[in-house]
């Protein structure tokens, strides 16, 4: 369906039970964010709150926040979405279906953008900062946060609608040294789309010119987060996504949405910054403060009745999954077909996307040598490591799987797959003192950390121990220990003192250790092993669940400082192990803190989801 706005959206999804009304007076200060979270962890629907405290504009949450709603929000266009896509990652299916072809060709004119010839309600009525939604999320928040913008940047030596940046980068409203009304703060990098802009027009003497659009049809949502190549403009694919073009004008010099519910228009000066955050993040911690682009206030307008759009990050999943799930939906093999031999690829959402990628591909350089070893694996691990949103990994699995038997969404199967065929002693590769993301701060610096590969193919190495060895459960210096599932185990420990601290740690450990995985075989002659030692706080919360042991192992570890080994050595200055692996994932004292709920706000929602409430019965 081509929506004009939110609002008709909004009134669609109602229509179909998927929405409802919140009547009750909410305050934006933790509230209506707890209230989000209680009804997404249900699978409920959207929301619309009607009456906000300290504002007159109503808000909506939770809108993306199943991959079916998604779907159903976009069921009269995705499919054409999705032939695209198929028909730029192999243009010949043009001729083959001709016909079926040119019906999806005709649907691609929507992606022009529309320059708007009738006057728009938008710019008839101008507010200021303090009269929108001021939405706090999380207790430690440094202030209120836009967490559905859509940041709109053109490039000064390239002007024009087809040549801008659109993407979805957290606008902080007030907090911190922020002049209310006056000023904001963004949070960006500068390798971004709008990174480069910002570059260009301050190279030059020049204001970067920024605007912020929130709300509008929901297609234009989702183009701001959608992972396009650089010379294509994010407007193009909201028209084809929304079978609506892209409507705008100019005002003062800056482009305004037409059909957006509210536009922040403003400017970046070159070097002007101030503190943003602390912020609660999709990795499940709080970001912390730091210095950012101040962004000086222009004009605010809002149209008539509009509706203020926003949603809930934090420890996944969340609604940003179902983002994820959306993208994933609609590009299908996309990445695959940018990088060659890749077969399957999860960037794993439970572990916060970005540190963890499981991954198969192909296995074609060494055909003849009569023990398959990782050689095009770690082309390929080379090739997706350098490729826009991968490059910010910190884990990378990869394998081949030859006969098929495994994939990347089973991921505890796909974990034992790999643990019984690598070699601790040659299949594990390391980057050292590079970039990772700027949300994750297992490193020392801010984007400042490592990455790790491993890659396994091969027969069978090793069997998985299904059951915790005794002597496991005699070390000194470490306290419980859980098997997580074959072959991984949870070593609880005291907390993280100093790397220094912690390598005498891991030295006693494998002191204790050494020798201990001869002691199982079984008839085949392989030796029956704990592959993975995971170190933590908590060996009974890591353990609990597969989710749990996503989430700590893998956004509490720097690679090069935090992974370890029984029998460890440099060879030819490689680093390998006898294993088992060892990864220190405690937390460490530079670590951000976990995001977590307030005990009275969570009292105080009660209300709404009692008997005479507006979310009574919501819950499963």
């Amino acid at each position: 369906m081509a929506y004009q706005s939110l609002e008709s959206c909004l009134l669609d999804l109602e229509k179909n039970n998927q929405l409802i009304r919140i009547k009750e007076e909410v305050d934006p200060n933790l509230q209506m964010a707890a209230i989000h979270l209680k009804v997404f962890e249900s699978a409920g629907p959207a929301l619309l709150f009607e009456n906000v405290k300290g504002t007159n504009f109503r808000a909506a949450s939770n809108i993306f926040g199943t991959l079916d709603r998604s779907k159903f929000i976009f069921r009269d266009t995705i499919e054409n979405v999705e032939k695209l896509i198929q028909l730029k990652n192999k243009p010949f299916e043009a001729f083959k279906h001709p016909l079926s072809s040119l019906k999806t060709l005709i649907s691609a004119l929507k992606s022009i953008p529309l320059k708007n010839p009738i006057q728009s309600s938008i710019i008839n009525n101008q507010i200021s900062i303090e009269d929108l939604p001021m939405i706090k999320h999380w207790p430690l928040d440094g202030g209120a946060f836009v967490t559905l913008p859509q940041v709109y940047t053109e490039d000064v030596e390239q002007p024009g609608i087809m040549h801008s940046n659109l993407g979805m980068y957290r606008i902080q409203l007030s907090g911190n040294d922020y002049l209310l009304n006056k000023e904001i703060g963004l949070h960006y990098q500068l390798h971004r789309g709008i990174g480069v802009h910002q570059t260009h027009a301050h190279k030059k003497g020049q204001p970067l010119k920024v605007s912020i659009f929130v709300g509008g049809p929901p297609a234009h949502t989702v183009a701001a987060v959608m992972p396009l190549p650089e010379n294509m403009s994010e407007l193009t694919f909201a028209g084809v996504l929304g079978g609506r073009r892209f409507r705008y004008k100019y005002i003062d010099g800056y482009c305004i949405s037409t059909d957006a519910d509210f536009v922040i228009t403003g400017y970046v000066m070159p070097n002007e910054v101030k503190p943003e955050g602390p912020f609660g993040d999709h990795l499940g911690y709080y970001s912390l403060q730091h210095l950012f682009p101040l962004m000086k206030v222009h004009k605010i307008f809002a149209k008539k009745n509009a509706i203020w759009p926003f949603t809930v990050v934090g420890r996944p999943p969340q609604e940003d999954t179902s983002f994820g799930q959306l993208i994933h939906a609609m590009t299908g093999s996309a990445v695959q077909n940018e990088i060659p031999g890749l077969k399957e690829l999860n960037a794993v959402d439970a572990a916060g996307v970005h540190p963890l990628l499981l991954a198969i591909g192909s296995e074609r350089y060494t055909p003849y040598q009569p023990a398959k070893q990782p050689a095009e694996l770690l082309t390929i691990a080379n090739r997706m490591l350098g490729t826009g949103q991968l490059s910010l990994a910190k884990f990378l699995f990869i394998t081949a799987d030859d006969d098929h038997k495994i994939n990347t969404k089973n991921i505890q199967a796909y974990f034992e797959f790999v643990l019984q065929r690598i070699h601790f002693q040659r299949d594990i590769h390391f980057y050292t003192n590079t970039t990772i993301d700027t949300l994750d701060y297992s490193g020392e610096g801010l984007n400042s950390g490592s990455k790790v590969v491993f890659a396994a193919y091969g027969s069978p190495c090793r069997n998985l121990l299904t059951e915790i060895p005794q002597r496991f459960n005699e070390l000194s210096g470490f306290a419980e220990c859980k098997i997580i599932f074959p072959g991984v185990f949870a070593l609880q420990s005291n907390a993280f003192i100093s790397y220094d601290h912690a390598s005498a740690e891991m030295k006693k450990l494998s002191e204790q250790l050494n020798g201990i995985q001869n002691e199982w075989t079984n008839k085949n002659n392989l030796p029956n092993e704990a592959a993975m030692i995971i170190i933590c706080d908590d060996a009974s919360f890591l353990s609990q669940n597969l989710h749990n042991f996503l989430w700590v192992t893998f956004t509490r570890s720097n690679p090069s400082h935090d992974i370890f080994g029984i029998g460890s050595a440099y060879i030819h200055k490689h680093w390998g192990c006898d294993g088992p692996l060892i990864i220190d994932a405690r937390i460490k004292p530079h670590h951000a803190p976990p995001v977590e709920k307030d005990p009275l706000v969570e009292k105080s929602i009660e209300k709404f989801f009692n008997k005479g409430g507006s979310l009574y019965g919501v819950l499963k």
